[in-house]
């Protein structure tokens, strides 16, 4: 043997990073399944299900190909590579570049090469001179530049169907009854049950584990979703957990998937003309455009980026975040109790109603940062820093993204069936019925004033405050809110 190929949890492909190329004579195959993952933190237990049994399953195929795999359980990564190094005797240890900053440094540290991590489209070094060059970080900026550089959706430079995004068509509520095509069940194996017994639970059946059942589901969603994604991707219905989401995101984060398969399998769906170009460019704008961009602004922005806190927001979790029991907000209490079950809900409600409602709290930066990581199936630090300290929260002074995304209640009722058997009223911003969305909403604005009334994005709903007559009575409703929340009882 000549050499210890070390592959992460979110390396799962043979085709990419360090397996490329890998030759069952001459490469050990090393997988480390440590405690700082499993009990480091309050982690979702179906998030761990899916990533320890994928990770095993991902093993157990290279096994059958003929490999050397040590697949170890440690205390920390760099424990468990010890413990093959003193089996495996001096054989350097090799690997993709890691997809966080903490464990690039600790492998870098214990002497680890590094190839390069190509299981994104764009390489880290192509992204940081893009963004090196701009005034400001555009994603549009960076997306329209994509699908020139990897002619996507385009005629020379100009981009397919007359337009670069179609958002205005991609923003329409949810029907008033959905009754869609079903997602796949997953039938789980012995792997499987090993893995749920030793975390001591009941896993669903809506992730596969599996190279194979990853692309199932590709394939699901090219067939039975893909023509409606588009105009339906904003909405959120209680009617449908999933609406026609590709649910692909755990796939491709854990390497199950590599993009240019999704992309592939979009293209070519789409050149049979039954996919409007709504839907597509819609869809491949996340894979080409905001994955690949908040991946790239990850590594760009550097390790002390995720400890912003610009808008000094030092309010403690509320207790709604970790028990739906916790508050009377129908759209929080079923968004917290879907995540609970399967451990995914889709942009939208983490966007416009999670990070809305810390953002409008003054949640700690850090704290709801923790939690969204701990919660969701397809969390990781890349994903998650830039998404929840940029976008999310606000948290970087605009830095990324130059408005907060901050909303009130009459959002939620345009694009959502969840305000309709609400207690609360979200045209109401007074009294004890008002929408704490609509109440908070204004208070954010008020308490932020001089911030954000300089912002050219942000000035007209600034000046909004001087038409509201109930202005200090808002303010006292708001106090009442925060409080409410913070006691679970609003």
């Amino acid at each position: 043997m000549k050499r210890i190929i070390y592959i992460p949890f979110d390396h799962l492909h043979r085709n990419f990073g360090a397996l490329k190329g890998a030759n069952p004579k001459e490469d050990v195959i090393a997988l480390v399944e440590s405690a700082r993952m499993t009990t480091g933190r309050n982690w979702h237990k179906e998030r761990l299900f899916f990533l320890i049994s994928s990770a095993r399953h991902f093993a157990k195929s290279l096994e059958d190909e003929g490999f050397t795999v040590e697949y170890v359980k440690a205390a920390t990564t760099i424990d468990g590579l010890n413990k093959i190094t003193e089996k495996h005797k001096n054989l350097l240890i090799t690997c993709a570049e890691p997809s966080s900053f903490r464990q690039f440094e600790a492998l870098k540290n214990h002497g680890v090469s590094f190839v390069e991590n190509d299981f994104f489209l764009t390489p880290r070094p192509l992204f940081s001179a893009w963004a090196s060059d701009q005034k400001s970080y555009l994603m549009e900026s960076f997306y329209r530049a994509q699908r020139i550089r990897l002619g996507i959706l385009v005629e020379g430079n100009k981009p397919t169907g007359g337009a670069w995004n179609f958002d205005k068509e991609n923003r329409l509520p949810p029907p008033k009854k959905y009754d869609g095509p079903p997602y796949l069940e997953n039938k789980r194996d012995v792997i499987d049950v090993e893995v749920a017994e030793e975390l001591g639970h009941t896993p669903t059946t809506t992730w596969a584990t599996t190279r194979k059942g990853a692309l199932a589901q590709l394939k699901n969603f090219i067939d039975n979703h893909f023509a409606e994604f588009g105009p339906l991707e904003d909405a959120m219905t209680t009617d449908n957990w999933a609406l026609h989401h590709s649910l692909l995101s755990p796939y491709l984060n854990n390497g199950l998937l590599h993009p240019s398969e999704v992309i592939d399998a979009a293209l070519k769906a789409f050149k049979t003309g039954d996919i409007p170009i709504e839907s597509a460019e819609g869809f491949i704008r996340q894979v080409i455009g905001w994955r690949e961009y908040v991946n790239g602004m990850y590594w760009f922005l550097g390790p002390t980026y995720r400890e912003n806190n610009q808008l000094n927001a030092n309010r403690n979790l509320l207790p709604l975040f970790t028990d739906p029991n916790k508050t009377q907000m129908n759209c929080i209490k079923e968004t917290v109790t879907d995540i609970d079950n399967r451990a995914w809900v889709h942009h939208i409600p983490r966007l416009m109603l999670l990070s809305n409602l810390a953002l409008a709290t003054g949640t700690n930066p850090q704290q709801f940062l923790d939690w969204m990581r701990e919660v969701f199936i397809d969390a990781t630090e890349w994903v998650m820093v830039p998404n929840v300290i940029g976008m999310g929260v606000h948290a970087d002074g605009g830095k990324m993204m130059t408005k907060p995304y901050a909303a009130g209640g009459a959002y939620i009722s345009r694009m959502s069936n969840y305000c309709k058997p609400c207690v609360y009223n979200p045209k109401l911003r007074v009294g004890e019925t008002a929408c704490p969305f609509t109440t908070l909403y204004w208070d954010f604005l008020d308490r932020h004033k001089e911030t954000f009334v300089k912002n050219h994005r942000m000035s007209q709903q600034v000046f909004g405050l001087n038409r509201l007559s109930d202005l200090p009575e808002l303010k006292l409703r708001a106090q009442e809110v925060l409080s409410g929340l913070e006691e679970g009882t609003i």
